[in-house]
């Protein structure tokens, strides 16, 4: 019986050799025509010395299927020059820390493989519309401030469930906030912004105006104002409608093509658009009966 199977086995094995000949060829042409290392170009210069204009330094980086565009830095930086000047925490899409133009594109250098990039030549600057601080570190104080600007909370009296000046709980106050599935699945996509600031450096009215909030700031206040446990419609609406707020958008759509995270923020501009169209709308037919 040992012998049979023995024999079964055999048989098995030159029956699937042209196979495994065929699989083991294209491994390793594949493995062949893997590049071996690449030529990591960054951005290198320091906001405080203005005198010194800025430069791109080439650092020859090993490479592996796996490695990133944070990877190769991080060995960049660990052991070629320790003065690259870099900022990144989680490595896995979720902090928006590492964003920097990487071949000119803006991208999350963790969330961006070299294997899937062309060429022998990576290059990395920081991000535009940022103001500057060194190397690859952009300043955020103003998207943030931006970001603040849209209340990015829920506003609803009932959620305050301590009295005023005191840590007891008012037990009336006390309630739950169903939403159906169709509720939440229009502000869901926006909740998954990460704050990167991606979207923020491919707006080109961002770089024209400086007071623009921003397709990040925007698609967050349409977030909380489609929000039915939110009842500040009129605060948000009165925040953004203004000759530097979202009317300023010129729908480029660079913003959704940027974003890591499959948020759309064009479209939550369009959106919040056509409900502040839809009111003023309303409004004026309501001036128009009142004056009758």
């Amino acid at each position: 019986m040992n012998k049979l199977i023995e024999k079964i086995k055999v048989l098995g094995r030159k029956k699937d050799a042209p196979y495994h000949n065929l699989k083991h060829n294209q491994n390793h042409n594949k493995n062949k025509h893997m590049r071996e290392k690449i030529t990591l170009k960054v951005f290198r210069a320091n906001a405080a010395m203005h005198q010194e204009p800025h430069s791109l330094d080439s650092f020859e980086i090993p490479l592996k299927r796996w490695t990133t565009v944070l990877d190769a830095l991080i060995y960049a930086k660990s052991y070629i020059d320790s003065s690259i000047g870099i900022r990144y925490s989680c490595r896995m899409a979720s902090c928006g820390s590492c964003g920097m133009k990487i071949n000119g594109i803006p991208r999350l250098a963790c969330y961006t493989n070299i294997s899937e990039l062309e060429g022998d030549t990576v290059t990395c600057e920081p991000l535009p519309n940022f103001p500057h601080v060194r190397d690859l570190v952009t300043d955020f104080s103003q998207f943030f401030d931006h970001h603040k600007e849209m209340n990015p909370y829920i506003h609803n009296e009932k959620a305050d469930i301590r009295a005023p000046g005191s840590e007891e709980i008012q037990e009336d106050l006390l309630s739950e906030f169903k939403q159906t599935p169709e509720e939440v699945e229009k502000y869901l996509q926006f909740s998954y912004c990460i704050r990167c600031g991606l979207c923020y450096s491919a707006c080109p009215m961002v770089a024209t105006d400086t007071k623009f909030p921003g397709p990040q700031a925007l698609s967050q206040a349409y977030r909380y104002y489609v929000d039915t446990r939110d009842n500040a419609d009129k605060k948000r609406l009165d925040n953004i409608d203004d000759r530097h707020g979202i009317w300023r958008c010129h729908f480029a759509g660079s913003c959704s093509q940027v974003c890591p995270k499959g948020v759309d923020p064009a479209l939550g501009i369009q959106l919040l658009r056509s409900h502040l169209i839809n009111l003023s709308k309303n409004e004026k037919k309501a001036a128009e009966l009142r004056a009758r």
